[in-house]
């Protein structure tokens, strides 16, 4: 039993650590934090992540901010094991999650994958504008401010935005 109420509370320290490229997000609310554990016997808190890209720049940053939160409220032995297998995908974000990044400015990824193949690969994703919500909108580059990102450009308001992009 003091596992699982150790592990609840890890879990609820997690969601005050945030995506240091998206500081609306929480790690939780991205999704990639994959499983926690508590073993009682070291006192050692155990998290899996898997990043949202192999190679994701954010991961130090995010390892040191989890050892820091949990330190700070009393797990000193932290072990923390990244996993690629399966890859992360945008389905593991939390709809609250999804939200925020909406309300932030960011569109959110689309509710299914819309390319299947390689010719529809190079086809523009129908993206709602996140400020005034028309899909009247225009790929202006495949990459935004991060990888994870594209950037889209409302042709009804005028305004460039980041779109999360579904992998």
């Amino acid at each position: 039993m003091a596992n699982a109420a150790e592990e609840r509370n890890i879990w609820r320290l997690l969601q005050a650590v945030t995506d240091p490229e998206i500081p609306v997000l929480s790690i939780t609310d991205l999704g990639i934090v994959r499983e926690v554990k508590f073993l009682p016997d070291t006192g050692e808190a155990v998290l899996t992540l898997t990043p949202t890209y192999s190679g994701c720049p954010a991961m130090e940053a995010i390892r040191l901010d989890i050892r820091l939160k949990l330190l700070e409220h009393g797990y000193p032995n932290v072990t923390i094991h990244e996993v690629l297998s399966p890859a992360w995908t945008t389905d593991w974000m939390s709809e609250e999650g999804k939200r925020k990044l909406h309300a932030y400015g960011i569109a959110p990824p689309n509710p299914r994958q819309q390319f299947c193949n390689l010719k529809e690969f190079f086809e523009e994703e129908g993206v709602a504008c996140p400020r005034c919500g028309s899909y009247d909108t225009k790929l202006v580059s495949r990459f935004g401010s991060t990888a994870c990102k594209a950037l889209y450009q409302c042709r009804q308001c005028g305004e460039a935005f980041d779109y999360f992009k579904c992998h």
